[in-house]
């Protein structure tokens, strides 16, 4: 993932629009204090970090650049310490201001954040703030108003394929067609999660297939759940839940994955509007008591049940 982290503001894959419109802050000089928010692995330290290359010569890099990460303590003491000095100290010999990056900044306290209002509008002459977070809504609303903002939303398949390629040719290694759909399904638009995956399924299989890829992570197979339904809707009870029971144990599965994978083919199949809401509501209850730590056992044969119930509605309606 380090390794082809982009260098450049033109290596980057995706978001166009916020790239250009930073790029022309850049060039133009009036780079406002920047909040960079959405999921992770869609580049917005890549994007800031590019931008502080570009800013800065290597050599100076140490003394322009000072980058917090939420490992790194960011109390209120250290907004008034070390932040406050770094923003407050002026360059000599060179126009041009410093950059504070504060990655994960959704982590800072309220307190913190509070005291970091002051110290940026006090400092705007020689400092800008970059703040970087996963979700907006943990950043409190004076901060916001205080940056200008950008989403940076899940990558689409379109723009993955082709960056995971680069990696694949560049390690020259194994993947099938299906085996890059399955990257880019399991990942949802997660570039970091994306490569993750691609590295931990090449170094234990060697070859990068759809069944590898899934074997890998521990998701359920498709042609699992489309058993696992069909033994629901079509099996007596006691068969169903002896073929799931096995199936669990043999790929190891938590009712949990199987449960979300379901509801996805359930929107899928032609159910009666009345049949389906029933279903998924039963499905909704199951999955909140899974999440209470009930036992699998008890809410298996619960979901079984569901479906049977779904099957007989069927049959009587039709």
């Amino acid at each position: 993932v380090e390794k082809y982290r982009p260098q450049a503001l033109s290596e980057l894959v995706s978001h166009r629009d916020i790239l250009s419109t930073v790029q022309r802050f850049i060039s133009e000089d009036r780079l406002p204090h920047l909040l960079l928010y959405g999921p992770p692995g869609t580049g917005k330290t890549s994007t800031i970090l590019a931008c502080a290359r570009q800013l800065y010569r290597e050599r100076e890099f140490g003394s322009m650049v000072l980058e917090l990460n939420a490992s790194d303590d960011r109390g209120i003491d250290i907004v008034r310490g070390p932040i406050l000095s770094f923003a407050s100290t002026r360059t000599i010999f060179k126009k041009g201001f410093k950059l504070v990056i504060l990655d994960e900044a959704d982590a800072m306290t309220q307190d913190a954040q509070n005291a970091l209002r002051r110290v940026i509008e006090k400092f705007t002459e020689n400092t800008r703030f970059c703040l970087i977070c996963n979700y907006l809504s943990k950043i409190i609303p004076a901060l916001q108003s205080r940056c200008t903002r950008f989403r940076f939303g899940p990558l689409t398949p379109e723009l993955m394929v082709p960056r995971l390629q680069h990696v694949i040719q560049e390690e020259g290694v194994d993947v099938t067609e299906d085996g890059m759909k399955a990257l880019v399904t399991l990942s949802s638009g997660d570039m970091r999660r994306a490569l993750n995956i691609l590295q931990s399924t090449t170094m234990a299989f060697g070859k990068v297939t759809e069944e590898n890829v899934y074997t890998c992570t521990g998701h359920p197979l498709k042609s699992d759940i489309a058993n696992i339904l069909d033994w629901m809707l079509n099996q007596d009870f006691s068969t169903a839940y002896r073929k799931i029971t096995e199936l669990k144990t043999l790929k190891g599965l938590a009712l949990q994955d199987i449960l979300t994978e379901i509801h996805l083919f359930v929107h899928r199949v032609d159910f009666p509007p009345s049949v389906r809401i029933q279903l998924l509501i039963k499905m909704a209850d199951i999955e909140y008591r899974l999440a209470a730590g009930t036992s699998e056992k008890i809410q298996l044969s619960s979901l079984i049940a569901a479906f049977q119930v779904t099957r007989d509605l069927i049959v009587a309606e039709a």
